[in-house]
């Protein structure tokens, strides 16, 4: 042990435990703030990578007026397309916990409108005074593209179409001559 600490330090590196439990212990020369430094970058890297999959949460009533439920249909379809899952739930209050079965006709409603976006990722489960219900995107979310810009196939396409021409090089010009300037007072008769 002393010798490996001996050595550790002739070469101004750290010595790290790797086994203590271990007979003889397990030790390892290197710098081991460059160690944490390279870790931590790849944890990062890794974070970076992971894909996060979001889930909103809209609130119905089972009394919902028509024109609130293609509104709140519409935010629903707008989180799917995006990859989002979406969480559903149906509030009751007071007598309306006797009548639960509104809010189930209400998402099977749901489901039937949103069958192209949407599978049924968890069926309504009663949970207290809620009815929840968890729907998740069908196919992969779509790219957002920005107003103006072509999507990158269509740049493909048009560069097939049209060949890029090659610019000429410029014939030389003559260079331009150069008025010498005027000197105030010359030609003018003083007074």
């Amino acid at each position: 042990m002393q010798e490996a600490l001996r050595r550790a330090q002739d070469l101004d590196l750290d010595l790290v435990e790797v086994a203590p439990t271990a007979n003889p212990p397990v030790c390892r020369i290197m710098d081991y703030g460059k160690f944490k430094y390279e870790r931590d970058v790849r944890q990062k890297e890794a974070r970076k990578r992971q894909v996060r999959v979001e889930v909103k949460e809209m609130k119905m009533r089972p009394k919902i007026d028509p024109h609130d439920y293609r509104t709140k249909k519409g935010h629903i379809e707008r989180f799917l397309k995006a990859g989002a899952r979406v969480k559903v739930t149906i509030m009751f209050r007071g007598r309306e916990m006797a009548h639960t079965e509104l809010g189930r006709r209400l998402l099977d409603r749901l489901t039937e409108d949103l069958k192209e976006l949407a599978t049924v990722d968890t069926f309504p489960k009663l949970d207290g005074r809620n009815m929840v219900m968890l729907f998740a995107p069908v196919k992969r979310p779509e790219r957002a593209v920005r107003p103006g810009r072509p999507e990158p196939d269509e740049v493909e396409a048009a560069e097939e179409a049209e060949p890029a021409q090659v610019a000429e090089p410029a014939e030389e010009a003559e260079p331009a001559q150069v008025a010498e300037p005027a000197t105030v007072g010359e030609g003018e008769g003083e007074g």
